[in-house]
């Protein structure tokens, strides 16, 4: 009897295959591409300039053994479809397995889903569609462009300043942003300023007005004597209501979550860098475990998207879920608006997939990080759907001859959205004021004043970074998590805390940029690209016009700054320490590997010392210090600060526990899911889950 050939279905993940080939069932085979398997040349520019900027695609090196099992598969496959993300890349990485697997672009061979549930997969195979050129032809657009600066900036940076770094159409604009605000932080002389307020009485009850101006005008008192002839007046004069107004008021919750604002939210309120945060997400995406009968469930919709619609589906979901745990009066029918009208709806908001599965119920079966990101998701979206919080609000103008004072309070009727949801500028006290009547007069407490200065503008954090990047139209949300992340990796930019601030490097290569590559560092500039590359997206552009249009002034810049720029010298930071050697300053460079200290008097003088991090903890042979070291590779390994004279090694951070079993230390084994403790005794198979890392 002949075997009935399943169709193939290719998705980019393994633990999406293993959820979606769970519910389409045995007639379907669901394999993974494990992300791109083909893409531009890692070892040279890759585009053929002369052949009006064709790209030069190739098999990515190392995925040979997956290419070979998806063509096995696809022949023997009754009918193939390309389930790849649903976004511009996902697209590309589609056309480029069609091209691999010799199947016609014209033929309806792709499917998309915004969440991977059961109903919404099965939908998605009954309807596949033509690969979208214009949405293929977006990436390369900016796949080309990207690699054209790339390339051939950061070869002119290796040159002209050192080895290792890098520039780039976005990167390189982020840096100027960051770069400007420390040199507004710089500059900003602070300017003195004081506070005045009076507490009243009345009916056994204080409250406080603001001294808010004088004679109808504001008034700013720039020095302690002003103040203090403002007190003195203040003082001598009689406090008399001028006004009352109280009215309701209302305040809407705000939009379910896209990509830019889940980032921005997650940082101010899980502490999450935009990395952990996409990486959290994605596992939700894809699906998890949740120990229910069939097993994997994906629990978010996609997460990389512009937009805030909501599907009329969840809608109607939330308003039962609503309606039947806090009452009919808490749910709204709220609609929320793309900040841009050209985005692709395609995608929803981030959401849940299935608001039934309360992030409470599941808890058990998520992770730390797991769970809290998919509970900030879960009441954000869920708040989204409910009624304005309600108030009475009361303001109270108060004069004293000529000056103005004004008292505020106001009072929670109904709390609507906030009952699974509170946004970091919704108080959590209200600040009620007596009654009170025009032209009664009030008896005065007490007179305060307070000296200030204003202060200058905050240092961004990647929460703050990345709003600014969304809106002033640099990048798209994809982009966000890894250009911090470069930023970092290449020393343009250090955390303090929180704050991202420009080293010197970073001034360096932005001054370089500045006067050689205006363009490209340029805001302005960089924002009106990334509208012609959303015509190619939207309106069908070419995209190869663009890159034409962009390229000859790009060419003469480079020519130029070649010929200009003589090599820039970055000075090192002092060691605080001479060589043993020949006695001169030891000095902090940076190489391939990451910082390490060296003889200032090379060429002379090639005397180098790794830089020492002890890790807390104490060698189990010797009792010295076990301290961070990297082999002649570079790779990262822990050994005892006592070599030669004792060689232990570990290739995983050991922590200050003892494994239970036989006494060695446990180690730290890094996954893309979180982090487990290993025993260091590679003969003891002992191990143990901890939280995830950041």
């Amino acid at each position: 009897m002949a075997t009935t050939k399943k169709k193939l279905v290719i998705v980019e993940s393994p633990s999406k295959a293993k959820t979606i080939g769970r519910y389409l069932g045995s007639t379907y085979k669901v394999v993974a591409s494990v992300g791109h398997v083909r893409d531009l040349p890692k070892s040279k520019l890759g585009i053929d300039i002369g052949n009006d900027f064709e790209p030069d695609y190739i098999s990515i090196r190392g995925k040979g053994d997956i290419i070979k099992e998806l063509k096995k598969e696809a022949k023997k496959a009754s009918r193939v479809y390309l389930a790849t993300d649903p976004d511009r890349e996902g697209e590309a990485i589609s056309w480029h397995l069609a091209f691999l697997l010799g199947i016609d672009p014209q033929e309806e061979c792709r499917i998309e889903f915004n969440e991977i549930t059961k109903a919404k997969i099965k939908e998605a195979i009954k309807h596949p569609r033509k690969i979208d050129q214009e949405l293929v032809d977006a990436q390369q657009a900016r796949r080309v462009l990207d690699r054209l600066v790339g390339y051939q900036i950061s070869p002119l940076l290796w040159r002209k300043i050192r080895r290792g770094l890098s520039a780039g159409r976005v990167q390189s604009a982020a840096l100027k942003i960051i770069c400007d605000r420390e040199r507004e932080i710089q500059s900003f002389v602070p300017e003195e300023y004081w506070n005045i307020s009076a507490d009243f009485t009345k009916e056994r009850k204080t409250f406080n007005a603001k001294l808010i101006g004088k004679e109808g005008e504001k008034l700013r008192i720039p020095d302690q004597a002003s103040c203090e002839r403002v007190l003195d007046d203040l003082a001598k004069g009689e406090y008399v209501v001028k006004s009352v107004t109280e009215k309701p008021r209302s305040k809407r919750p705000y939009a379910p979550f896209t990509t830019s604002s889940l980032q921005q939210e997650a940082s101010s309120r899980l502490n999450f860098n935009t990395r952990k945060t996409m990486r959290v997400a994605q596992q939700l995406y894809e699906g998890l475990d949740l120990g229910r009968k069939g097993g994997t469930t994906g629990l978010i919709t996609y997460l990389r998207t512009d937009s805030v619609r909501v599907s009329a589906e969840a809608r109607a979901a939330a308003e039962t879920y609503i309606t039947e745990n806090y009452g009919k009066e808490y749910h709204a029918n709220n609609v929320f608006s793309n900040r841009k009208k050209e985005i692709q709806d395609a995608h929803e908001a981030i959401r849940p997939a299935n608001i039934e599965l309360v992030p409470e119920m599941i808890e058990d079966k998520l992770d730390r990080d797991q769970f809290r990101l998919y509970k900030l998701i879960w009441t954000r979206f869920m708040a989204s759907q409910m009624a304005p919080a309600k108030y009475d609000s009361m303001q109270v103008e108060i004069g004293n001859g000529a000056y103005d004072l004004r008292a505020t309070g106001r009072k929670l009727l109904f709390p609507g959205y906030q009952m699974v949801y509170k946004y970091s500028n919704d108080k959590d006290k209200d600040t009620v004021l007596p009654p009170l009547e025009a032209g009664e007069t009030l008896v005065l407490k007490e007179l305060k004043h307070e000296q200030n200065f204003t202060t200058p503008p905050p240092r961004f954090t990647e929460a703050s970074l990345v709003k600014e990047l969304e809106e002033k139209n640099i990048g798209r949300p994809s982009t966000y998590a890894p250009i911090v992340g470069t930023l970092t990796d290449r020393k343009y930019v250090k955390k303090e805390k929180k704050s991202l601030v420009p080293t010197d490097l970073g001034f360096t290569v932005t001054e370089l940029m500045e006067k050689y590559f205006r363009n490209i560092v340029d805001v302005d500039f960089t924002a009106r690209m990334e509208d012609q590359l959303d015509e190619v997206e939207f309106n069908g552009i070419e995209w190869k016009s663009i890159i034409r249009d962009f390229y000859g002034p790009f060419e003469k810049e480079l020519k130029k700054a070649d010929e200009d720029i003589e090599k820039i010298v970055v000075e090192d930071r002092p060691a605080g320490k001479n060589c043993p050697v020949c006695g001169k300053p030891m000095v902090i460079k940076s190489g391939r590997f990451g910082e390490f200290i060296a003889c200032s008097g090379y060429p002379e003088c090639k005397t180098t010392e790794p830089i020492v991090k002890s890790i807390g903890v104490k060698c189990p042979d010797c009792g010295k210090d076990i301290v961070e070291k990297r082999s002649r590779r570079g790779k990262l390994f822990y050994g005892c600060s006592g070599y030669p004279d004792c060689t232990k090694v570990y290739w995983n951070k050991p922590v200050d526990r003892k494994c239970p079993k036989c006494g060695e230390y446990l180690t730290e084994r890094r996954t893309r899911s979180g982090i487990t403790l290993v025993c260091g005794n590679a003969e003891c198979n002992y191990k143990e889950r901890t939280t995830q890392d950041d």
